[in-house]
């Protein structure tokens, strides 16, 4: 980190200081006292079962530096003389008003990237196609909300030439908090679904809320959509400048000859009306990971690289684990996908499924969370989806698995079927106990509440059998 005096500290933080010690700066910026080191900063976060400021006292005695507090649980004789105690109205406020002020002392350029499904696998591909000229920070893990966000910034220094910052919301008002402490010089957004819509209620509420992304934005600034959305092609702006990518012709950059492979992908560049004759390669699998690169591509342009140069970052992709993971076994393959899961990235999945050449396919499939009052419809139309896409044995899990086989069992095509099971172990003893057969392919998808990485592990424990 760069160095922050204590003024600049109270000040950033609209905060008070009520206990002053010996302060020579901080190292890091840290929420759980379980993780604190000498010379961190304490901030005393509140939720639904903890209470950080009830543990000023543990921040004190492990070293650190500085302690900002919302409710004064400690006794001034338990405070170590290097501890400062700093308090303020709303930790949770403190935290991204001190992130803003971190930001805005850095001489860094910012990508901010949202969307209903894909983030995290474009903060990737964007992250690694600009790797090859410039030194590129990238958001680690789910560190994506107005919490997690804010650490990431604080992990930023001058070294870095570009921060690629995901931003992910459940309700309206979140990103525009998380934009205003990041204020990002180019923002994207991936596309506009159906996750979180129990909470919003509608796609247009949606769209409202991602587009909070550019509330801080001026003519300086680009916006970077992709145009094959529907909502997201309505997208206007006086104030700013978009470009757009998609898989036709009324964009910016758009996609031609594209090859879809296992673990890969292929296509040719259309940018600005003219065909380039310049192919991109990218190991990542499935149609959605061409729109996802092409977002890449475009981010890497606005930054001057050249094609070779932008190939040459994609040599260095490096992917979050438990999104479209692939595990090869000597018997059968594993796609992984546990991270998440929303309509639109089980039908992402689901098609990468069906790309795979293979014995026959199978889908593991979970409780897709926060759909309200949609969760039966959307969770049959994903059954009615896996059947379509030639899906030969579909496990459902979950409070939604009946409404998983109606949707399945809408199509009477051989060869198919659909079984419901009460519990994960259940499953993965009839999987592995006598149905698979060498060479099948299994995706396994949930939504992060349900944990099915656990499956995964079950499962490779037989992958070579």
């Amino acid at each position: 980190m760069e160095y922050i005096s204590l003024k600049d500290i109270v000040k950033a933080i609209d905060g008070k200081i009520i206990f002053e010690g010996i302060y020579e700066g901080f190292n890091n910026v840290n929420s759980d006292t379980r993780k604190i080191e000498k010379k961190d900063l304490f901030i005393a976060l509140k939720g639904e079962n903890f209470n950080g400021n009830n543990y000023i006292k543990q921040a004190s005695e492990k070293g650190a530096s500085i302690c900002i507090v919302d409710e004064i649980n400690y006794d001034d004789s338990e405070i170590r003389p290097y501890t400062t105690i700093i308090k303020v109205e709303n930790t949770r406020s403190a935290l991204l008003d001190l992130a803003q002020y971190y930001r805005s002392i850095l001489d860094i350029k910012v990508i901010g990237i949202t969307g209903s499904v894909g983030k995290t696998s474009t903060k990737d591909l964007v992250a690694a196609a600009l790797s090859y000229k410039f030194k590129v920070f990238k958001t680690e893990g789910n560190f994506n909300n107005e919490i997690g966000l804010p650490h990431m910034i604080f992990k930023l220094d001058n070294s870095y030439d570009i921060a690629v910052l995901e931003m992910g919301m459940n309700n309206l008002g979140e990103i525009h908090n998380m934009a205003k402490a990041a204020k990002p010089d180019i923002a994207v957004i991936t596309n506009i679904g159906t996750a979180h819509i129990g909470r919003l209620k509608s796609r247009e509420n949606i769209l409202k809320a991602k587009l909070e992304i550019t509330d801080f934005f001026s003519s300086e600034n680009i916006l970077v959509l992709n145009n094959g959305n529907d909502l997201l092609s309505t997208v206007k702006s006086n104030k700013f400048k978009i470009n757009t990518v998609s898989l036709n012709d009324r964009s910016n950059l758009s996609a031609f000859n594209i090859k879809l492979m296992e673990n890969s992908i292929e296509f040719s560049v259309k940018e600005n009306d003219f065909d380039i004759n310049e192919k991109i390669d990218v190991m990542a699998p499935g149609k959605h990971s061409v729109i996802n690169s092409l977002l890449a591509v475009m981010c890497a342009r606005l930054f001057k690289l050249t094609y070779n140069e932008i190939r040459l970052g994609f040599k260095n992709l490096e992917t979050t684990k438990m999104r479209l993971e692939i595990i090869q076994g000597k018997k059968f393959k594993i796609i992984n996908d546990c991270y998440n899961a929303n309509p639109d990235s089980m039908k992402a999945a689901i098609d990468v499924l069906s790309d795979f050449d293979g014995n026959r396919k199978i889908a593991v499939l979970g409780t897709m969370g926060e759909l309200g009052e949609k969760s039966q419809e959307l969770h049959e139309e994903i059954g009615e989806y896996a059947s379509k896409l030639g899906v030969n044995l579909l496990i459902a899990l979950g409070e939604y698995s009946i409404y998983y086989k109606r949707g399945f069992e809408k199509l009477s095509i051989n060869n198919r079927k659909i079984m419901e099971f009460k519990n994960y172990d259940e499953a993965v003893n009839f999987l592995t106990g006598s149905y698979i057969e060498t060479g099948d392919v299994l995706l396994v998808k949930a939504s992060r509440t349900m944990r099915f990485e656990s499956i995964v592990e079950k499962l490779k424990e037989n992958i070579n059998d």
